[in-house]
């Protein structure tokens, strides 16, 4: 995920991706439409969960938890079995797996489109396959996996709508897939935006997102993160 040139040089880490910096804020900070299929039924009081794997979990998981209406996240691994589930064996990129972050939220306040839409615009670069910004591997990889038929339609139906609208420069590499089974990461993986806000790969790659959100969805942005339970994982 992160080279250890991030840990041992951060002064140098930070001189040499200011430019990094700018370039991941650019092309995150897009407002993109809202998707014209949405939910077919009404919120009945009940809380749903919905997975995405864009990069780096650190980021992603940073990203819907200052989202109103989200009322938990877990950074984890989607994709594989349980039994290589780990961080050292997924960091090799051959067990299937992508590091992915579990979203609890309430539909009567934010819809599973509405999550779309706030991925697409702010947590990755939906164009860029085979990984994320410095990350390269299939761990890496930009993965919604739907966990109901319902989910795999409207995110199906979403990426059609965006490329049909050209908004990006490329063509959307975002798959859709069926859930296989979401494993929840290390505890030391969660929350790390929130605990390490002046880390180097943090301050370069995942603040701007955080930033973008704030910017393009302030109506339901919430200053203060839901933040992971302790012992996740």
């Amino acid at each position: 995920m992160k080279t250890s040139t991030f840990w041992a040089f951060p002064i140098l880490v930070t001189t040499l991706f200011g430019a990094a910096c700018q370039a991941a804020s650019e092309r995150v900070a897009i407002l993109l439409p809202e998707p014209v299929l949405g939910e077919a039924s009404e919120a009945d009081g009940r809380r749903e969960t919905a997975v995405f794997a864009g990069g780096c979990f650190w980021g992603v998981q940073s990203v819907f938890q200052h989202v109103r209406g989200v009322t938990a996240t877990r950074a984890g691994y989607d994709g594989g079995v349980r039994s290589t589930a780990e961080y050292d064996v997924v960091s090799g990129g051959g067990t299937g797996h992508a590091e992915s972050v579990e979203v609890d939220y309430d539909p009567a306040q934010v819809s599973y489109s509405a999550l779309l839409r706030i991925f697409f615009s702010v947590a990755l670069d939906p164009t860029q396959a085979g990984g994320q910004f410095p990350d390269e591997g299939s761990q890496y990889r930009s993965v919604l996996f739907a966990r109901t038929q319902e989910q795999a339609a409207i995110a199906r139906a979403y990426i059609a709508q965006l490329d049909a609208a050209h908004v990006f420069s490329g063509t959307i590499a975002t798959v859709v897939a069926p859930d296989k089974g979401f494993y929840p990461a290390e505890a030391e993986h969660q929350n790390f935006a929130a605990r390490y806000p002046y880390n180097p790969y943090i301050a370069a790659y995942d603040a701007p997102r955080v930033a973008a959100l704030k910017s393009l969805f302030g109506s339901i942005y919430r200053d203060d993160p839901v933040l992971t339970l302790a012992g996740a994982g």
